[in-house]
């Protein structure tokens, strides 16, 4: 079962072209002028970047969960955690635990 959605989005660390900053150009989308098309094309956009939002937080969650691993000398706290990931302390439980549910069980052997 997947975590909450209780995130905002990461800021971004670099600062993007000029011409990406410009609201009137988004992917291109704005020099489409049939709607069928730009619905299209607007839908494969939120799709891919739902994909790649979803895929971003199973690595967030794995992390957690690698972070806070009692067998690591410099583990961290859940609290620790959460402060590190803007999260709250019962959500980076939470992610900690899903997280740990994506790792591979070290007790068996490799497929």
């Amino acid at each position: 079962e997947a975590a909450p959605r209780r995130m905002k989005p990461a800021p971004l660390l670099f600062e993007p072209p000029e011409t990406v900053a410009e609201a009137e150009h988004f992917f291109d989308l704005e020099s489409i002028e049939d709607p069928r098309e730009l619905l299209s094309r607007a839908t494969e956009l939120t799709l891919a970047f739902r994909a790649a939002a979803d895929r971003a937080t199973e690595f967030q969650a794995m992390a957690a969960a690698l972070l806070a691993d009692p067998k690591r000398f410099d583990r961290l706290s859940a609290s620790a955690i959460g402060e590190r990931a803007d999260w709250t302390e019962d959500y980076a439980k939470k992610m900690i635990e899903f997280g740990r549910s994506l790792l591979p069980d070290p007790t068996q052997p490799p497929t």
